[in-house]
């Protein structure tokens, strides 16, 4: 009977890896989206609220750990998106769109962005075309390919962190040198991670990203942007993650290395509330 058992899983498992061969792009997005819910259900969602805890935690060691609270609004392509975790100087982000610019509050004593919020604010598109925050936002990039012109490739199946993930890879719609990956359970299709990644060189061509004041003489440096998107639960008929786990991690060359994570749980969920326009104001 174990030895039975075991066959069934590696059965299984050959299944599962036959049908990611032959899946296609379109397949993939289209399942993804039936996995948050029918075309009905999402074109029935105009707005959405979401508040909860998170636990911040510096990697690197330089500021310590805090805890605090997020949440998001968001109606159509319009978006605000602030943490709150008062960690000395540094006491939070939020970034707001839209639909057409992006605006970033300074959440720092010295009045200076933090690494974390610079680099977003060099990087800005990653907001513009509903990346960042994944499908909690209603402006999520695969929910409104048309809107965000962003180009996708199918990688097929991949192993990251111990597990096999269908891999897709987004193209930005703007001249980008960061490598951006969607990847998806090959079970439920549900988006369980989403990896950026940018290597800059001096010298290169493209300016410098901005991350809290650094040189632009620090030599090579590497960015990593990792969100994982884990707990979904249903609710009026959409299926959205309730635990969201960020992490930015920044590597120059000569030292320096900074790496932050906020750990986030989704205590509500609102939809289709009454959004008040100011939460969109650019200032």
């Amino acid at each position: 009977m174990r030895r039975l058992g075991v066959i069934c899983v590696l059965l299984t498992s050959l299944s599962t890896l036959a049908a990611a061969e032959d899946i296609k792009l379109e397949d993939v997005v289209a399942r993804h989206l039936a996995a948050i819910g029918t075309p009905e259900a999402r074109a029935a969602v105009k707005s959405r609220g979401i508040q909860g805890t998170l636990q911040f935690r510096d990697l690197t060691g330089r500021i310590g750990n805090a805890t605090g609270n997020w949440g998001e609004v968001s109606e159509k392509q319009d978006w605000n998106f602030v943490m709150k975790f008062g960690s000395g100087e540094w006491r939070g982000e939020r970034f707001v769109f839209n639909g057409d610019k992006v605006d970033f509050a300074v959440f720092t004593s010295s009045r200076r962005p933090s690494p974390f919020g610079d680099f977003v604010h060099s990087q800005e598109y990653l907001i513009k075309e509903g990346l960042l925050g994944g499908e909690l936002s209603t402006g999520w990039a695969l929910e409104n390919p048309d809107r965000n012109h962003g180009k996708l490739e199918y990688l097929g199946l991949k192993k990251e962190e111990g597990r096999d993930l269908l891999c897709v890879e987004y193209f930005a719609k703007g001249n980008s040198d960061m490598k951006i990956k969607l990847f998806f359970d090959p079970e439920t299709f549900q988006h369980v991670m989403t990896q950026y990644s940018l290597i800059w060189t001096p010298g290169s061509g493209h300016n410098a990203p901005r991350t809290g004041g650094s040189r632009s003489d620090e030599g090579q440096s590497r960015y990593l942007i990792e969100e994982r998107f884990s707990d979904f639960h249903a609710d009026n008929g959409i299926t959205l993650p309730r635990h969201y786990d960020l992490r930015y991690t920044q590597e120059p060359q000569r030292g320096g290395s900074r790496s932050y994570d906020w750990d986030m749980v989704a205590d509500k969920v609102f939809t289709n509330i009454a959004v008040d326009p100011a939460n969109f104001e650019i200032k």
